[in-house]
């Protein structure tokens, strides 16, 4: 009797420190983990006060990579929740939670085999100009993001050195997206993670997010399985069919598929 009511007062305790916020989008989806990948368990309306056991890192929605698990046992986006803050308003979830890779302990910087990939098929363009479908670009594959790329800090026109550096300041922005959307179920090693790192870069992180690649990843198929049936589908630009991302496509493959023992995500060893 005595250790029942010690297991009741626990769970009335915990029951009393999860807090309540209102949700603010119209009907905001409460999924089995913390990212947009994962299915949904049920659904809360505006307004409606949600209890946050506790919170932790996710897929980004506008901006907040932050999710709550509620007390339902689903999580659902802090970007839709009223908590006052614009940040963490209760402890960490444990790893066991389910949280994604994007609590940082993945490899930040992808291999060199990866890295000489993405220049290769991207290819050395020492001032800005057009790419293939019109797009400003420079150096490595970098796309302008001001006139006559004035963001880039390296002078023009650059060499294949600075190009390579402009290279590497810009991959980690692209693994890092590739990072959150992906679940902790996933085991990815250096090359996997640097030829996927390099389909992102190509394609971009909003084509990535909403990717079957992803999803099938996320459902626990086979990396290999899912990396050569899926990338090989990433072949057009401007709606067309080009000869050099279907070769793209396939050197990505070809790393992807080259065995190696250092794990790159969700850890980095």
């Amino acid at each position: 009797m005595k250790l029942f009511s010690l297991a009741l007062f626990a769970a009335l305790s915990a029951t009393s420190i999860a807090k309540s916020y209102p949700v603010t989008g119209n009907t905001v989806n409460c999924r089995s983990g913390p990212g947009t990948s994962y299915s949904v368990k049920k659904s809360y309306q505006k307004g409606q006060s949600v209890s946050i056991s506790c919170q932790t890192s996710g897929t980004s929605v506008s901006g907040n990579n932050i999710w709550d698990k509620t007390s339902d046992g689903c999580y659902v986006a802090d970007y839709y929740v009223k908590t006052g803050v614009n940040g963490y308003v209760t402890t960490k979830c444990g790893s066991s939670s389910g949280g994604g890779g994007s609590s940082g302990s993945y490899c930040k910087k992808i291999n060199t085999a990866g890295v000489n990939l993405v220049a290769q098929w991207e290819g050395f363009v020492p001032s800005p100009k057009p790419d293939p479908i019109g797009l400003p670009t420079v150096g490595y594959g970098h796309l302008c993001q001001k006139k006559n790329c004035a963001e880039v800090k390296y002078k023009f026109p650059l060499s294949q050195t600075t190009a390579k550096q402009l290279l590497s300041d810009d991959l980690p922005k692209y693994t890092k997206c590739l990072a959150g959307y992906l679940n902790s179920k996933v085991k990815l090693n250096d090359n996997q993670l640097a030829a996927l790192t390099s389909w992102t870069f190509n394609v971009g992180c909003g084509n990535v997010k909403t990717s079957t690649l992803i999803k099938r990843l996320n459902n626990g198929e086979g990396p290999n399985t899912v990396a050569s049936q899926e990338l090989p589908n990433w072949r057009k630009a401007g709606g067309k069919v080009m000869q050099g991302l279907v070769n793209r496509r396939k050197a990505e493959i070809k790393l992807f598929k080259t065995a190696s023992s250092k794990q790159a995500y969700p850890k980095c060893q």
